[in-house]
């Protein structure tokens, strides 16, 4: 039977019995930048393109690099077996904290002293239409580099996801500091308009997903201001790693529907 596994620090357990020291700057300040990773059977899907954000997530966040594919491959190897997943799908999240660095503030003595763990979960992608709306509390700051990183730091997403459930939707989409959609609260946001596939620019302030730069990689659509909303005419996506999720709604506003979403999102797995 498949089981949640984690390591930190040579030991493996469940991801309920390791432990973060309270000093972690992760812990205290979301001081470091996160991978979730789609495996299927023994493989991690796009591992490549993931551990090169996750360096330069890293390399934003004036953090020394964290470990390379060679040194991490045996690890997810291992993880993957003992979660006993088979052939099955399973969410593998690898962490890089600040670390222990020492004291107490903002400011951080010399880098050097970076803690990485791992969790793998079984998972299932996610391909149920959603309702959403648009949030009237949370923006995303186009200006901030913090934008540009998978930081620790999901408070914003959690409130904006409360204020949708809140509401009876499913999740909310996310204005920038400008005024103009640019995401989700955990997914890119692609657009079909007027025959053409759309994804908001990084200029926006959204995540630099992986999955969108495979959209834009294979030709299936370009960067292009959505604007404030959504029209009626527009078919929408939410896209990440873990799945492709067509918008069915919009404050209420219906859709048109968006097709074969899931052999979309497969297709961009090759």
């Amino acid at each position: 039977m498949s089981q949640a596994v984690a390591w930190m620090d040579g030991e493996w357990s469940s991801p309920d019995e390791l432990s973060i020291p309270v000093s972690d700057r992760g812990l205290r300040l979301a001081d470091g930048v996160f991978e979730t990773i789609l495996t299927i059977g023994s493989k991690p899907q796009l591992l490549s393109l993931h551990l090169v954000r996750w360096r330069t997530g890293a390399e934003l966040l004036a953090m020394q690099p964290p470990p390379q594919e060679n040194d991490l491959e045996p690890l997810l190897m291992d993880a993957i077996t003992r979660a006993q997943l088979g052939q099955s799908t399973g969410a593998l999240r690898l962490n890089w904290s600040r670390g222990s660095t020492g004291g107490r503030g903002l400011v951080h003595p010399t880098s050097g002293k970076e803690r990485f763990w791992l969790t793998l979960d079984p998972c299932e992608p996610e391909f149920k239409p959603v309702t959403t709306i648009i949030s009237s509390h949370e923006r995303r700051n186009a200006n901030s580099r913090l934008s540009r990183c998978k930081t620790f730091a999901y408070g914003q997403a959690v409130l904006a996801r409360r204020e949708a459930l809140a509401a009876g939707m499913d999740d909310a989409l996310l204005l920038n500091t400008n005024g103009e959609l640019c995401c989700s609260t955990s997914a890119n946001l692609l657009v079909c308009r007027d025959g053409a596939w759309l994804t908001p620019p990084l200029s926006s302030g959204c995540l630099p997903g992986v999955m969108r730069a495979r959209a834009l990689a294979t030709g299936l659509c370009r960067e292009a201001w959505i604007g404030a909303s959504l029209k009626p005419t527009d078919q929408a996506l939410l896209i990440n790693s873990l799945g492709c999720r067509e918008i069915q709604s919009v404050n209420d506003k219906t859709l048109i529907r968006a097709s074969q979403s899931q052999t979309l999102w497969g297709n961009l797995l090759l």
